[in-house]
């Protein structure tokens, strides 16, 4: 197999996205609030939410709902391992729900590859998850798998925990205490949630208000896996799998350069953060 230029796919990202006008997180118009879903009898397939920010598995309502007061901590160690504790098992959870549902659309990719026919219960569940992940205009199911495996998938915890961070400032911005928006996510309803103080004139969005810490994490990993901002970010992450390789967060770092109007700054500081913080990561499951 030929081998996978990590360093080389970096730089050339890098060059390519410098090309890209720089844009600011987005968010779905509309908040969801938090409920408790009744239990559900297990089935065979995943279980596909629709009316979730994210996640294609019914879950109940966390009680995290509020944010730890990180800034009473004085040691700076104290303070990170704090914040990557707080914010990590909810990443985990969210990033298994992804797999589950990835892990079926292999299947049924097979499946199909075989030439068998897929059943009526799994040509619905695979029509809900285009809903969910935003695949249209696709009738045929093999073609729809494979654009969904582009999207279904996950986010490295590293990575996810330095853009929490650095996004809510360790947890301690006021977005991030009022509104337990650490990933600084926009929305452009009027009333769906804070307006910053030093908001553009003539610019109409909010940042994200959220009731849980599922909430937040959800819409995070929905903007990546489907905003047309992150389609370099999923293209590096398919490439990645394609090559039987890990998911590195630094590399898929460098899919980010949208997310903030610092650009290469931005990309930069996030690598900077990731390579300072190895102390406090642990390791990460990402196959298939």
């Amino acid at each position: 197999m030929k081998k996978f230029s990590i360093t080389a796919l970096a730089v050339a990202t890098i060059s390519v996205m410098l090309a890209y006008p720089f844009t600011k997180t987005y968010t779905p118009t509309t908040q969801v609030p938090a409920k408790t879903e009744k239990s559900v009898a297990s089935t065979q397939l995943p279980k596909v939410d629709s009316n979730s920010s994210n996640s294609l598995v019914t879950e109940p309502a966390s009680v995290t709902s509020k944010v730890p007061n990180f800034a009473k901590y004085k040691s700076v160690k104290r303070k990170k391992a704090k914040f990557f504790n707080y914010l990590r098992p909810v990443v985990v959870k969210q990033n298994s729900k992804i797999l589950a549902n990835r892990k079926q659309l292999i299947k049924l990719e097979e499946k199909l590859g075989l030439e068998e026919v897929l059943t009526e219960e799994e040509i619905q569940w695979l029509n809900r998850l285009a809903r969910e992940y935003r695949v249209k205009g696709v009738d045929s199911p093999m073609l729809q798998i494979q654009r969904l495996l582009s999207r279904v998938d996950i986010v490295p915890v590293e990575l996810v925990l330095v853009q929490g961070a650095n996004e809510s400032a360790w947890g301690t911005s006021r977005f991030a205490r009022e509104g337990l928006n650490l990933f600084g996510m926009w929305c452009y309803k009027e009333g769906c949630g804070m307006v910053p103080s030093s908001r553009t004139e003539g610019m109409t969005h909010e940042v994200a208000v959220y009731d849980t810490l599922e909430q937040s994490v959800k819409a995070y990993l929905r903007n990546l896996n489907t905003n047309n901002a992150y389609r370099v970010f999923r293209s590096i992450r398919q490439q990645l799998r394609a090559s039987n390789q890990p998911l590195k967060a630094e590399i898929l770092a460098t899919g980010l350069l949208p997310y903030s109007e610092r650009g290469s700054d931005y990309v930069l500081e996030l690598t900077d953060m990731l390579r300072h913080n190895q102390a406090f990561f642990d390791g990460e499951q990402t196959a298939p």
